[in-house]
């Protein structure tokens, strides 16, 4: 009879704070709750990868080049802005300002290469950006990572 009363006393603090289930009850309880987090961590690996990838196609890399490309103006107001993701791919924006106006030019870049010809300023500017690490988690902003040359 001891051991009845003292099994019931440990059956009874297994299932503490269950309203009243058996232990039967209990256990099938957290296998239910043990699938549900196996389905939920699924969708959220899901959701990382699809993450990951697009992740890998936004900016990443940065180079910046400020120039003054005529005698008559003055404050490096023109520049060359190299704009990549991980792979190399973007473009080139320069932008040369003048007293009588500004120009901007846009070139592609694929795998950190032009097939259009770089001024001296835009392959400073694409070299900037390709040194640069890709972006990770916890690593430098793309801010962090801009390079500034006169």
């Amino acid at each position: 009879m001891r051991q009845v009363r003292r099994l019931r006393r440990r059956l009874d603090g297994l299932t503490r704070g269950a309203q009243g289930k058996s232990l039967d009850g209990v256990l099938e309880a957290q296998v239910d709750k043990v699938y549900a987090v196996a389905r939920e961590l699924d969708e959220l690996s899901a959701r990382a990868a699809v993450l990951e990838a697009v992740g890998r196609r936004s900016i990443q890399r940065v180079g910046l080049v400020r120039f003054n490309p005529f005698e008559d103006t003055g404050g490096n107001q023109s520049f060359a802005l190299a704009l990549t993701d991980s792979g190399g791919n973007g473009f080139v924006l320069s932008s040369l300002h003048s007293r009588t106006g500004t120009r901007v030019y846009a070139k592609s870049i694929a795998a950190g290469r032009s097939d259009a010809a770089l001024s001296a300023e835009e392959t400073e500017a694409l070299r900037l950006a390709m040194a640069a690490p890709a972006a990770s988690a916890g690593g430098p902003s793309a801010r962090d990572r801009t390079a500034g040359a006169v």
